[in-house]
């Protein structure tokens, strides 16, 4: 899968790389064309499916749990004027870069983990959860000085009521991020690594100097970077394979005003490709889907309707996909689709939840 002698290079896959019908419409950039349609042959989409099981990724990121608390709402309390919940159920699910794992190896690649938590109980219970779902753990690393990063929600008749957070978002000393790099290595020379992904939330995990030194590193091995960035160090990742920022985080990363013209938003991506060196952007867009881009061509793939539950994780979806394809060898068209495809199928759950393989493979196959 890797080119060890530089650079990486897609593995070439001729007897299943899929051949694509699509129709073109300009987009309003002029130069970005806008596709409605990609037909994939089913035998072809099954190719992929099962070479997504050989992709051995190390993720690289912000973990934390996720705490859901279930409840009925039927009075106001007399103590102040909100909701009195009472608890049905509890459950805790991994997140954050936890999340991008989970997405991972649901479909099918082995996963690598390169990420802090607290030595607490939640950092306890967030390791083990990564364990009952096969993904390996070995390069988290524990801090007695921080806590294990919490999402607390509680949701009542569908409805999202409150968020608690318990974080600590300082960047971490530079004892730590030497040992984050000497993991990295560690695990990309013994585990044969063909994908890394960071999955930044800006929660001081990833610093500067170890995205610089892994960037080089991976580079001079032949492996696969993609980035899911957040504003802290979103400049700093340069020279990558592919980096996806959604449109918030595309504008405000180059401190622009944020727009809903995707006119502005291909704008902003060539801007962006020129700042970083990228060799593809993959920028979300929300309902009006995807920009797609690397220095041969441009496209923009609009998103599918679909019935909208929960927005949270539809990114680590789409970076969990398209990473996959691109190291494939897939072209711009099929990874956009595909990973377009994969978010809007999570967005139909509530909560934080990984892609089903099967569900999305039935939902690819219709197009055949």
């Amino acid at each position: 899968m890797r080119n060890r002698g530089g650079i990486w290079k897609p593995r070439q896959y001729p007897d299943f790389v899929c051949r694509f019908r699509i129709r073109f419409r300009r987009s309003h950039a002029s130069n970005c064309k806008c596709f409605k349609q990609i037909v994939l042959k089913k035998q072809e989409i099954e190719k992929y499916f099962e070479q997504f099981n050989h992709v051995r990724t190390l993720v690289i990121g912000d973990i934390m749990l996720d705490s859901y608390i279930w409840g009925k709402v039927s009075r106001i309390s007399p103590e102040a004027p909100v909701p009195v919940v009472d608890v049905v159920k509890r459950e805790y699910r991994p997140g954050g870069a936890a999340n991008v794992a989970l997405n991972l190896r649901s479909l099918g690649s082995q996963v690598f983990l390169c990420a802090l938590t607290g030595q607490d109980a939640n950092g306890n219970t967030l390791t083990h959860l990564l364990e009952e779902n096969n993904i390996h753990t070995s390069g988290i690393i524990t801090d007695k000085q921080r806590p294990t990063t919490v999402k607390h929600r509680i949701i009542s008749n569908g409805q999202h009521l409150l968020r608690i957070d318990e974080e600590e978002t300082s960047q971490v000393n530079e004892q730590t991020a030497l040992l984050a790099f000497e993991k990295i290595r560690q695990i990309v020379e013994k585990q044969n690594i063909d994908l890394i992904i960071f999955q930044d939330y800006d929660k001081g995990f990833i610093t500067p100097e170890l995205i610089t030194h892994t960037v080089d590193y991976a580079n001079r091995k032949g492996v696969f970077v993609s980035v899911d960035p957040k504003r802290n160090n979103f400049l700093n990742y340069k020279n990558v394979s592919l980096f996806k920022p959604n449109r918030k985080e595309l504008f405000e990363g180059l401190n622009l005003p944020v727009s809903n013209s995707v006119k502005e938003a291909y704008k902003a991506v060539e801007k962006l490709q020129k700042r970083i060196d990228a060799r593809c952007v993959m920028t979300t867009l929300s309902e009006d889907g995807v920009i797609i881009a690397s220095n041969e061509e441009s496209l923009h793939l609009p998103a599918a309707k679909r019935q909208i539950a929960d927005v949270s994780g539809a990114g680590d979806t789409v970076i969990s996909i398209a990473s996959l394809m691109m190291v494939l060898g897939a072209s711009l068209q099929e990874t956009a689709f595909l990973a377009n495809l994969g978010g809007g199928i999570v967005c139909e759950y509530p909560g934080v939840v990984a892609i089903d393989k099967e569900k999305l493979l039935e939902e690819a196959q219709k197009t055949a």
